[in-house]
């Protein structure tokens, strides 16, 4: 038996045809070469099961024990159920730091005794209940050239779109930066009919409504729904209303009534999903911790992306040094870490080489910062990068926050009743990316330059030579002002507070004064997201999707 689950490339009949290459379940990766799309495996070959996700992370599989056998689940939260599992509260500690966390701890379940296959990995389950991991995703070598690249990705990219067409059907497809507008072209060139939804935010300068006007009057197949940011539900609002909770917290949820209404005209028009640019950022280029690779293998273009990346960001000479010359293993990198979790860093002056830096908010207590250092300083003698460069790792790690992210935006979007689905975290997309030399993939002096030549002749030139990028700060201070009172009595209740997480009286004061965040809205909403996970978790203590089987136990 072998079975598909999510967004994928073959037919029924093709997959069929494809079963019979499989004798044992090392055959099953051989089977499905040149499927495309986003999607997990499940099969069983002569009594032996075997299941992995999507090397993105958009697709998970995890794993418990219970009764001696080994159960697998693509949600933890079945597991951690079945299991009655109780909150890792080191987990939970660690998921109030900011801006992301480094691996491995970012991919961990939230509940003890819940694991988390690596998106990397496979699990194979035997007669006797007996599990193994194999490996069977790798990432690529960077070895093509900016014109070997565009054109994979390119080809990449239109088949995660095909994959996600269906005939007679209408297609909803986010209009805003290069990403969402190369999706698309994409769409239309392949002749479906589509609805692009575009938000007009506020702040003087953002040009999306501008290019989705302009995308309008080319396109012919689309409808086209501008919105004012004013006419939307603003930000923070109904964060008292309580929804199904996900496998982890998740910090976009700020925005979910906006998100909500734009789905619901998307539907109103007879769409059934909806396309997202989500994933295009960390997916189509490096972090800038490529110039180290560079200035290896050739000096001169180092020195000249480097120039350019100084003056772009305004690096200090002691920044860029520490970027190209700190020679630190992952493992020291990590264990120091958690030394510093207090500390306060400008996020985007100083790059770190593996990664961003975890650091904790002002409100986290003592024992939360004892918890996350713990965590770090464990892994740290406990796990490998994911690259053996530093440069490498990072991006990987770019592109598996990716998929985490779209793996809850599929969560939350289903509760919208209009699917969101990230073509730019399917298993191809992410491979074509991969395979390109760094310095051909970014420069400082052209923005997403992999990106551009790929969809050159597919997207008009002028969105291809825009280098802004829109933003939403003013509506998210706008909502914390409007929802201030409500959110400083979650402080009186929080659950976070309870468990011994965060200081109330450092939270409280965050709350009534917002403006003087140090870390950006990361800092907040990471806090906020865990908070609305927990009151979540609390009032669906069952998955709907248990109930009948909860109530046939119960019984």
């Amino acid at each position: 038996m072998l079975a598909l689950i999510g967004t994928h490339s073959l037919s029924s009949g093709e997959l069929s045809s494809r079963m019979k290459k499989v004798n044992r379940v090392s055959d099953i990766e051989h089977a499905l070469e040149g499927a495309r799309g986003s999607f997990s495996v499940v099969g069983s070959c002569r009594g032996t099961g075997y299941a992995r996700g999507s090397a993105s992370g958009a697709r998970r599989i995890y794993h418990t024990s219970i009764d001696g056998a080994t159960i697998g689940a693509d949600r933890a939260r079945t597991l951690a159920w079945l299991k009655s599992a109780e909150i890792d509260r080191e987990q939970l500690a660690a998921r109030i730091a900011f801006p992301v966390l480094p691996h491995p701890v970012a991919g961990r379940s939230m509940w003890t005794g819940v694991h988390s296959l690596p998106v990397e990995e496979s699990l194979t389950v035997e007669r006797d209940g007996s599990h193994r991991t194999a490996t069977w995703w790798q990432a690529p070598p960077a070895e093509l050239t900016l014109a070997e690249g565009s054109a994979l990705l390119r080809d990449e990219l239109r088949a995660a779109v095909s994959a996600r067409l269906r005939p007679g059907e209408l297609l909803g497809v986010d209009l805003s930066g290069m990403d969402s507008t190369s999706l698309c072209y994409l769409a239309a060139e392949s002749g479906a009919r589509l609805v692009t939804s575009t938000v007009r935010w506020s702040a003087p300068g953002n040009e999306d409504h501008a290019y989705a006007l302009t995308t309008h009057e080319r396109l012919k197949n689309a409808d086209t729904l501008l919105f004012e940011s004013g006419d939307l539900p603003g930000f923070f609002t109904g964060m008292g209303i309580r929804h199904e909770p996900s496998d982890e917290p998740f910090a976009l949820q700020w925005d979910r009534a906006s998100s909500g209404r734009i789905s619901h005209a998307i539907r109103s028009l007879g769409a059934s999903m909806r396309l997202s640019g989500h994933g295009g950022d960390h997916v189509v280029q490096p972090p800038v911790s490529y110039l180290r690779h560079v200035l290896r293998e050739n000096p001169w273009t180092a020195l000249r992306h480097v120039s350019g990346w100084r003056a772009h960001n305004r690096w200090s000479l002691k920044a860029t040094g520490h970027l190209l010359l700190d020679r630190r293993p992952y493992s020291t990198w990590l264990a120091e870490a958690g030394g510093r979790l207090r500390e306060r860093d400008a996020l985007d002056e100083t790059p770190e080489p593996w990664g961003y830096r975890p650091q904790l908010p002002p409100w986290a207590s003592d024992v939360s910062v004892e918890l996350l250092r713990g965590l770090l300083r464990t892994a740290s003698h406990e796990v490998e990068p994911l690259a053996p460069v530093a440069w490498r790792h990072a991006w990987i790690k770019h592109v598996q926050e990716a998929g985490a992210v779209a793996k809850l935006l599929a969560h939350t979007s289903d509760d919208e009743g209009l699917r969101i689905e990230s073509p730019y975290c399917d298993d191809g997309v992410v491979n074509a990316c991969l395979s390109v030399r760094p310095d051909q993939a970014r420069a400082p002096w052209s923005y997403k330059p992999l990106l551009a030549a790929a969809m050159r002749g597919i997207v008009p030139e002028t969105h291809l030579r825009r280098e802004s990028k829109d933003h939403c700060g003013q509506e998210w201070f706008a909502g914390l002002r409007s929802h201030q009172r409500d959110l400083a009595s979650w402080v009186d209740t929080s659950l976070l507070v309870e468990m011994g997480i965060v200081d109330r009286e450092n939270m409280r004061r965050a709350m009534l004064n917002p403006y003087l965040l140090s870390g950006g809205a990361a800092q907040l909403n990471n806090t906020l997201g865990a908070e609305e996970w927990l009151r979540d978790l609390s009032a669906f203590p069952t998955p709907r999707y248990m109930e009948s089987s909860h109530k046939e136990v119960g019984s």
